[in-house]
């Protein structure tokens, strides 16, 4: 995850992590790793942060390219439910590299912990900018904790144990993309009363018995994070868990998102729910919706 705590207002999870460049370890009980997500800065929630004028020619000139570790040159575990033309690079380790400017001030204070899954997720999307031509540039974050992209680009960060990942496009291709890792493992107890709806409750009780090997409650939270941050960018406005109801399809690795409150608007026209995809690979949850440059008449994406 890369906002402020979740996603959504109400959780954060905290990842201990080892040192750089080793594997990482595997994590703690999850019951320990719950804690109260930071509230949002009054007024802060709803203003675009602008770029600082300090940054914008390293954005829009030319820099020295961005070299992809042999060991990140593979197909991304990520891109398996990320379209094209959007770039995506992950890691299963810690990535050692310098900030940029700006980014350092941003995690100042914050734990080795929470220095490390920062500085891995940018570096991942610095390289994943790189594949789209762009030379490295500080990515800042906005009012929430939300990557501040470059002019025309959109993307989408995420980290959990164990996993770091990014994805980014132009604009012009990709109106919005938010993706999300989770470790394959039940969510702790209470925390499914507090992400779900009934409707949702009762497909993943199903499932559970039908389909077996996926923690369903876990992919709901997961498929609501990556709906956030597709929506986040496109509306500057916090959703709540109540505020979108999820279906899955379990054959097909495919779910959908419906949105009980007015959705943004793409191209002209209101979105009314969103469309992802998720898979289970290595012991992780992925979830990814892309959101396209234009709406069908029905109003999904």
């Amino acid at each position: 995850m890369d906002y402020k705590g979740s996603a959504f207002p109400r959780l954060r999870y905290a990842a201990p992590m080892s040192a750089r460049r080793p594997p990482l370890p595997a994590p703690p009980p999850l019951s320990a790793r719950i804690i109260e997500a930071d509230a949002p800065r009054p007024g802060s929630g709803r203003l675009r942060r602008r770029w600082p004028d300090a940054y914008r020619g390293a954005m829009d000139s030319a820099q020295t390219p961005v070299e992809t570790p042999p060991h990140l040159a593979a197909r991304a575990l990520i891109a398996e439910i990320v379209p094209a033309p959007a770039e995506c690079v992950d890691t299963r380790e810690e990535l050692d590299a310098e900030l940029l400017a700006g980014e350092l001030e941003h995690i100042a204070r914050a734990v080795p912990s929470r220095r490390a899954e920062f500085v891995s997720g940018r570096t991942c999307a610095r390289l994943a900018l790189a594949r789209l031509g762009l030379g490295p540039r500080p990515i800042l974050a906005g009012a929430r904790g939300e990557p501040k992209w470059p002019r025309g680009i959109v993307g989408s960060i995420t980290h959990c144990a164990g996993y770091r990942g990014a994805v980014v496009a132009r604009s012009a291709q990709i109106a919005s993309v938010g993706i999300d890792a989770e470790p394959n493992a039940a969510l702790p107890e209470g925390v499914l009363d507090a992400i779900s709806l009934p409707a949702e409750q009762a497909w993943i009780e199903r499932l559970s018995t039908t389909h077996q090997g996926v923690s369903w409650d876990r992919l709901l939270f997961s498929a609501k994070e990556a709906v956030y941050k597709a929506w986040y960018p496109l509306t500057l406005r916090w959703l709540d868990f109540v505020d979108a109801a999820v279906t899955v399809e379990p054959e097909r690795g495919r779910f959908t998102a419906k949105l009980r409150t007015g959705g943004p608007v793409v191209g002209g026209r209101e979105v009314s729910e969103f469309s992802g995809r998720w898979v289970v690979r290595e012991n992780l949850i992925l979830a990814a919706v892309t959101v396209p440059p234009r709406v069908p008449n029905r109003g999904g994406v």
